[in-house]
């Protein structure tokens, strides 16, 4: 495979002797994929990120597990592989991973769909790396420099597993800021790109991501199963799309029969892509935008006395750190509470959260509260959480959930 730049750094990674302390050793050996710098006993002074941790039993002094050390994060191993089976991390062990990952997705591929994740880091074993297909362009964001000495071989086992033509590299913030790379957020590192903004499809319905420019990889995926379902269930019916961002939920519902959707975010240029997605399709229904914050505009909807069928609240997470988690239970409370005036007689109410520190059940729980406080009787029509390209294989993996309520009166 030809590269249009070097993308693997120069440094050689090293091998290093890990000694964990017991809770360590013990999170280690059921299968945890993090390991935190205050549970490290002893390590090679000199490590650098990339390099391969050996990590020891205390006691018996076998290995239990390999990871890449990371010296700038408070997660000092990233865990490739527990257990003590003899493994060798190299090209072959990624790219069987890469296909093992493949292979969970073949359901999802099935479908009239050519837009998913490919890899959804920790929980495919690849802990600060994501891979999002677009129809023919990978989409690859790095949150770690970890894999800098290894990403020549993930990168060409990623293409030719997907068979994608074009390869876009995508950086975090922190690894934007970092000069131990000459990658820079939007490289087209294979093939080409003649326009950034590509298109896709997801059940059947179009879309476009701008994989240079857009938000992580260029479009949230995550919620592809939701967004088909709220379609399905928007025939004849007025909607409205709550932290819209590029119209997923307003696009299906429009694709589906919907004679009225409104688009609520605050971002104008969200509303726009909104609004060009809805083209990209064939529709009869209204496509309606309003810009502004969603709590404020919420509750002007709610003076002027107007309602939907359908009501979709999908916000951005809360709760990003532990210290934010009592007030994001009280803003995910407070958009309940208004959605619940702004749905309509027998009309659905859709709430989510994309918060990982906020638990599914404590989520369902709020929402339950606040919904048996008013005086409407409701059931439950679905609880959803992950979609099959989004595996949980550890407890702080599982972030999303949504929960479907219908109004009886």
């Amino acid at each position: 495979m030809q590269f249009l730049k070097q993308i693997t750094s120069n440094y050689k990674p090293k091998r290093l002797a890990v000694k964990l302390s017991a809770k360590g050793e013990q999170f280690v050996v059921k299968g945890h994929p993090w390991v935190f710098s205050n549970n490290i006993v002893k390590i090679n002074e000199t490590a650098k990120s990339g390099d391969l941790a050996i990590i020891f039993s205390k006691n018996k002094n076998r290995v239990i597990g390999l990871g890449l050390y990371d010296a700038h994060s408070p997660i000092r191993i990233k865990m490739l592989h527990s257990g003590i089976d003899k493994v060798e991390i190299n090209a072959t062990f990624f790219i069987k991973n890469i296909k093992k990952a493949y292979a969970k997705r073949n359901s999802l591929l099935k479908t009239n769909t050519n837009s998913y994740r490919l890899l959804f880091g920790e929980n495919d074993g690849f802990p600060g790396l994501i891979a999002d297909v677009y129809d023919t362009v990978l989409v690859v964001k790095l949150y770690a420099d970890i894999w800098l000495p290894y990403l020549e071989s993930i990168m060409t086992g990623l293409q030719q597993t997907s068979k994608c033509k074009t390869i876009v590299v995508r950086l975090s913030r922190n690894l934007q800021q970092l000069k131990s790379h000459t990658l820079v957020d939007g490289d087209v590192l294979y093939g080409t790109l003649t326009n950034p903004v590509v298109g896709f499809v997801e059940h059947g319905v179009r879309f476009s991501a701008h994989v240079i420019k857009g938000h992580k990889t260029g479009y949230f995926l995550d919620h592809r199963a939701n967004r088909k379902q709220v379609g399905l269930w928007s025939k004849h019916k007025t909607v409205l799309d709550v932290f819209s961002y590029a119209g997923g939920f307003s696009v299906h519902a429009l694709h589906n029969g919907a004679k009225e959707v409104t688009s609520l975010d605050i971002s104008k240029q969200a509303l726009d892509i909104a609004i060009a997605n809805g083209k990209l399709n064939a529709y009869s229904g209204t496509h309606k935008t309003i810009v502004g914050d969603a709590f404020e505009a919420l509750k002007a909807l709610i003076e002027n006395k107007v309602t939907y069928d359908v009501v979709v609240i999908d916000p951005p997470s809360f709760a990003k750190q532990a210290s934010e988690i009592e007030l994001a239970k009280k803003k995910y409370a407070q958009l309940a509470a208004l959605g619940i005036q702004l749905t309509a007689k027998k009309g659905l109410l859709v709430l989510a959260s994309c918060s990982s520190r906020i638990l599914a059940d404590d989520f369902f729980a709020i929402n339950s509260k606040v919904l048996n406080a008013q005086n409407r009787a409701h059931t439950i029509a679905l609880k959803t959480l992950h979609d099959t390209d989004h595996p949980v294989t550890f407890p702080e993996g599982a972030y999303l959930k949504c929960g479907y309520y219908r109004f009886v009166n």
